[in-house]
């Protein structure tokens, strides 16, 4: 079966893919991959055809500001919608347009998108092509009992709790995202190809796929009054590793080359190991996370790690002299966690799944990119403490890491996501999920599929 997989050129959207398509490639599958240039090498690596963007704009988490230097000045609702617009609704035409155009070239029998992507309906319609949508995120499809997106906020308990989700939904659906609406069901029109009026934009790559496979167990999801027969839970997906030196971590993040922890051999000398990291999108001012959780953490006796991304490494170490404090551009998060007692975070999904499926508690703070959504899920599931904002104050983050220290109830549920997580194998879920909607499939049962907690 010829398989192609299409993603945003972003670490988090385009990493937790690899693992599917590596699995797929090696089960006999002819896979190929639609993607933005700066991925050509790794792709190699893991013998996949690459066919990069032609018309699209390549969005990378390292080139959003200088493409849209306006970017900067919006904050909160405003720079979600901003990015809704420009990052994810702008590119669906010329993304649908290159893959038309590659199909003579790759006549592929399933694609496999990215969920922000938002081609399903295209693609599954003009094309008649099955769509498997990949989900590198929080389950977004919208429920009664499921708070809207964008506001960080956990089920509601009472009338008044659900009176202030239903205006932040309205809020939501008629501000936030009505730019990004409006572009996509512009450019659908153009194709002759109508948009159904209820629901959300966020809908859409439910809708229109055979499947969805969803990152992350279903008990680190909220409730659900509507259960989707077509989304599957299949666990952390994760980056597929290359028994390389410098294996990709979470959301792009590598090994240090040359440094001596790169093998493995960090200090154990500290009661307690904590873990920092600002992502490899929003790092830019460090003042946000990584400056305030050192300020609070730096003296604690505990072993203190620090993954920049590559930005303002060599500041960083200058300013934190401490022997306890190890700054690096990246570090082997996988080998890292095994001996983590906390892991402090904005929130990304793909490093929130990673602590978990090796039983670290969190502290997490961010709200943009979507993060509010993924830190609510970390509160409510019980295996973290949200601040709840963007630049938290390093009096908060002391305090928030000497909670989850002290009680050994963080631990403990910590160590009962990982057992939820060790149950399957993901890559062999998410893979099984691609097979099933191949023109070959028979009524197969999907490994996997929907494990509840």
């Amino acid at each position: 079966m010829k398989i192609l997989f299409a993603s945003q050129a972003i670490d988090g959207h385009f990493n937790p893919m690899t693992g599917v398509a590596v699995r797929l490639r090696e089960r006999g599958h002819d896979v190929g991959w639609y993607t933005g240039p700066v991925f050509a090498d790794k792709l190699r690596k893991f013998e996949i055809r690459h066919f990069p963007f032609r018309r699209a704009i390549e969005h990378r988490g390292d080139n959003l500001n200088e493409l849209y230097p306006e970017r900067a000045r919006f904050k909160g609702p405003r720079a979600i919608g901003f990015d809704g617009e420009k990052i994810f609704a702008s590119n669906i035409s010329n993304f649908f347009e290159d893959i038309r155009e590659l199909h003579r070239d790759f006549p592929f029998d399933v694609v496999v998108v990215d969920s922000s992507m938002f081609i399903q309906r295209l693609v599954s319609r003009l094309m008649r092509t099955p769509v498997v949508t990949f989900v590198a995120i929080p389950n977004m499809e919208s429920d009664p009992l499921v708070p809207p997106l964008f506001f960080g906020f956990k089920p509601p308990r009472n009338l008044a709790g659900k009176a202030v989700q239903a205006a932040a939904g309205l809020l939501s659906d008629k501000v936030i995202l009505r730019p990004a609406s409006q572009s996509y069901r512009r450019q659908h029109a153009a194709y002759g190809q109508s948009v159904p009026r209820r629901g959300r934009l966020t809908d859409e790559p439910y809708r229109c796929a055979e499947a969805v496979i969803q990152t992350g167990p279903e008990s680190l999801d909220f409730p659900r009054r509507n259960v989707n027969p077509k989304v599957h839970y299949v666990g952390a997906l994760l980056p597929h590793r290359t028994p390389e030196p410098a294996d990709p971590g979470v959301d792009g993040t590598r090994a240090a080359e040359a440094a001596p922890e790169a093998d493995g051999q960090w200090p154990r000398t500290y009661p307690a190991t904590l873990v920092v990291t600002q992502g490899t999108v929003d790092n830019i001012d460090q003042n946000k996370l990584i400056v305030p959780a050192l300020e609070a953490v730096k003296d604690m006796d505990a072993l203190v790690i620090v993954a920049t991304g590559g930005r303002g490494t060599e500041e960083l170490k200058a300013r934190y002299p401490q022997p306890n404090v190890i700054v690096r551009d990246y570090v082997d998060f996988a080998k890292v966690f095994e001996f983590t007692d906390v892991f402090i975070s904005n929130g990304g999904f793909g490093g929130v799944q990673l602590s978990l499926s090796k039983g670290v508690p969190l502290v997490v703070s961010g709200i943009n990119e979507g993060k509010s959504d993924v830190n609510a899920r970390v509160e409510y599931a019980g295996v973290g403490i949200s601040l709840r904002t963007e630049a938290p104050r390093s009096g908060d983050i002391a305090r928030a890491v000497a909670d989850v220290l002290g009680n050994p109830a963080w631990k403990k549920r910590a160590a009962q996501m990982r057992e939820q997580f060790d149950l399957a194998d993901p890559a062999e879920a998410a893979a099984a999920v691609v097979e099933s909607t191949g023109p070959a499939a028979g009524p197969q049962p999907i490994a996997g599929h929907n494990p509840g907690p």
